[in-house]
């Protein structure tokens, strides 16, 4: 097979497929290319949504070829892909961890808008560094489960109602919808391409006239339908607003009750010793607008760490608008600082276009690089010492031997640095009492490079 078949393979649902193409590429281009400091460490992969439809291998391999510092997953309510990620990353010499996203309920906050625009109390959260998923027969495994039982639940309700108002264009969640997924986790995303799918194929294909029988449904003029659909990706976006969004068809207003306390999930992420992470939009909305409030609030439940996904925070084509969400993000940057909150960054890829690594060269971004690539060596190191000396950056062990944030920071930064271990120095980690792989690795990391 050549280059680009293998690359196609590594998005087969078969994880055999995807197995036999990562090693076929890695002996078709075994030259790894020069290093650089950029980090993406936000990735959803196709067990969730990804914009392109990659797997973990997939997001690994192009990490390698693009030079990236460290990678990280992080897939909506499962860790599905977190095995194949770590398998890949291994075997091409990468730094990784990974992680979940989902949405909670912000009691605190339950009056106001915080990262879910025109949803009070909504929010995005993240769990991580998760070295492994949790036993099937454990509390965290059971939150999991109820995380995921509660997005088949709205997607089944959101379907439901669309289908009574789109005039026989019905959709079938199991049969249209859960096959375009390799575990069974479908997002709003595969809802809306199953209709653009399913309308498509009712108009015999013609783009065209498939839009002009969405304007009649939609409330739209018949000429802004068929504009839009000329960009797949802009027409997706379109339906997505119109049909899932707020104010759209299938729109219900979330209570409280629709997703689980943000507590409870903080509580299963410190179970699983993976580190809860907030997550920040762009400052705009009344839940924001006092970063130092909202993360005394934080911290003080047990969050150890920021997500920023700063390319929505400065690439706006408004200057205005870009002005004020990039003072935003500088006064974000500075209240986690303050903190000494580790930041992890990255794109989301859970839209197609979206780019691959943000620009940290960009003047927005350029004095927090050195912030956000400590972050990701702080997750990279405390997902290597889970892994290998089951030490976590929550532990009171971890507090314990470094009282101070700071200084637990720049520990756990220095073992996230290392390069990627080898073949051997794995087989020689894996062999350790976890005593005597914890003094290993700090001894590395002490020397800078595998002792």
């Amino acid at each position: 097979m050549n280059e680009a078949s293998l690359l196609e393979a590594l998005n087969s649902f078969d994880a055999r497929e995807r197995r036999r193409a990562l090693g076929a590429l890695l002996d078709l281009c075994p030259e790894r290319p020069s290093e650089r400091p950029w980090v993406n460490m936000h990735m959803h992969s196709f067990f969730s949504f990804n914009g392109e439809g990659w797997s973990p291998s997939r997001l690994a391999w192009e990490a390698r070829r693009v030079g990236l510092f460290s990678l990280a997953l992080c897939d909506f309510d499962v860790l599905d892909g977190l095995d194949e990620l770590f398998e890949a990353a291994d075997l091409l010499a990468l730094r990784a961890a990974a992680g979940f996203e989902s949405r909670v309920f912000f009691a605190e906050y339950g009056d106001v808008d915080v990262n879910s625009p025109g949803e009070p109390g909504v929010f995005y959260f993240m769990g991580m560094g998760f070295a492994a998923p949790p036993a099937s027969d454990s509390p965290a495994a059971v939150v999991f489960a109820d995380m995921l039982e509660r997005a088949h639940g709205r997607n089944r309700a959101v379907i439901e109602r669309i289908n009574g108002k789109l005039d026989g264009l019905v959709l079938d969640y199991e049969q249209d919808v859960l096959p375009l997924t390799p575990a069974g986790n479908a997002t709003e995303r595969h809802i809306v391409r199953s209709y653009y799918d399913k309308a498509l194929a009712a108009a015999a294909g013609d783009r065209e006239r498939a839009a002009a029988w969405w304007a009649g449904r939609l409330g739209l003029s018949v000429d802004q339908a068929r504009d839009t659909v000329r960009d797949i990706n802009a027409f997706l976006d379109l339906l997505r607003s119109k049909l899932i969004k707020r104010g759209g068809l299938g729109y219900m207003q979330p209570t409280p009750d629709t997703f689980p306390p943000l507590d409870r999930v903080i509580g299963m992420i410190r179970e699983c010793r993976a580190i809860p992470m907030s997550a920040w939009l762009d400052g705009t909305t009344p839940g924001e607008s006092d970063p130092d409030e909202q993360l005394e609030c934080l911290t003080a439940k047990g969050v150890e760490a920021v997500n920023i996904i700063p390319d929505r925070n400065w690439n706006i084509r408004d200057v205005a608008e870009r002005q004020r969400k990039v003072a935003a993000l500088n006064r974000y940057v500075e209240a986690a600082r303050r903190r000494h909150l580790p930041i992890n960054v990255g794109t989301e890829l859970n839209k197609p276009g979206q780019r691959f690594v943000d620009d940290f060269a960009a003047p927005a971004l350029r004095p927090f690089h050195p912030d956000f690539l400590t972050g990701a060596r702080v997750v990279v190191g405390h997902t290597r010492l889970l892994r290998y000396a089951g030490l976590s950056y929550i532990d009171s062990a971890a507090r314990d031997e470094f009282p101070r944030r700071e200084e637990r920071n720049r520990a756990f930064a220095a073992v996230g640095g290392l390069p990627a271990p080898d073949a051997a120095t794995r087989r020689r980690l894996d062999s350790m009492t976890e005593g005597t792989a914890l003094a290993y690795l700090m001894d590395s990391a002490r020397r800078g490079a595998w002792a």
